[in-house]
């Protein structure tokens, strides 16, 4: 049995490293300098969208490695501010402040409070997903209790205008979700960028409110 189970692990690490070598977004983070292929994902939803403004304020909550912080600190300039959070450490990223901590523990919002100086924030993303169990209903679950603390954190610190661009997986208690964003913001569009795999039950909520017409 545990040669078995060895033999399992060997097969589905190969496979792993094979789809990375094949993998064109994994080719191109490579060569521009990101730390992970999903800044890709965030580069085509905003680019459809219009997501990041220069000299916005961006809060990038389950951050690490860094690599959609990259992406946004590139794109707000230097007159823009992003601030990364994560419960694991951040090698420093240039233009970047990063929060370690729990997004749903109090110290957390006292620090972000601090940092942000009753700063309103232009846009909350989360790209957070649960440790995987491969048990395709508990994951699931455990990824829509991160997007509804991601939420609770976006409508503490969003502005009048501020945006929400929230990952979940397909499956029971989504259409919930997605009605609470509504109810929340307004207008809430569905987004599965090419970066993210076909074969993933994820995709991305971005929630926005409707621009008021003089």
């Amino acid at each position: 049995m545990k040669t078995c189970f060895v033999a399992r692990r060997k097969l589905k690490s190969r496979h792993w490293l094979d789809r990375q070598q094949r993998d064109p977004f994994v080719r191109e983070s490579q060569k521009e300098g990101y730390r992970s292929r999903a800044a890709y994902k965030l580069s085509e939803i905003d680019q459809k969208d219009r997501l990041i403004v220069s000299g916005g304020t961006v809060l990038d909550l389950g951050a690490a490695p860094g690599g959609w912080s990259q992406y946004a600190t590139k794109k707000v300039g230097v007159e823009g501010k992003v601030f990364a959070v994560d419960l694991l450490p951040i090698v420093p990223i240039d233009g970047v402040v990063f929060i370690q901590g729990d997004i749903g523990d109090d110290a957390f919002y006292c620090e972000l409070e601090l940092r942000l100086k009753n700063q309103p924030v232009g846009l909350v993303l989360s790209d957070m997903a649960p440790n995987l169990t491969g048990i395709k209903t508990a994951d699931q679950a455990n990824s829509l209790v991160l997007a509804r603390l991601a939420l609770s954190v976006a409508l503490k610190s969003l502005g009048p205008n501020g945006r929400f661009v929230v990952k979940v997986f397909e499956g029971e208690g989504t259409a919930d979700f997605r009605r609470e964003l509504a109810s929340s913001f307004g207008k809430v569009v569905v987004r599965k960028p090419q970066a993210s795999r076909l074969d993933s039950a994820e995709y991305y909520l971005l929630a926005s409110r409707p621009t008021e017409k003089c």
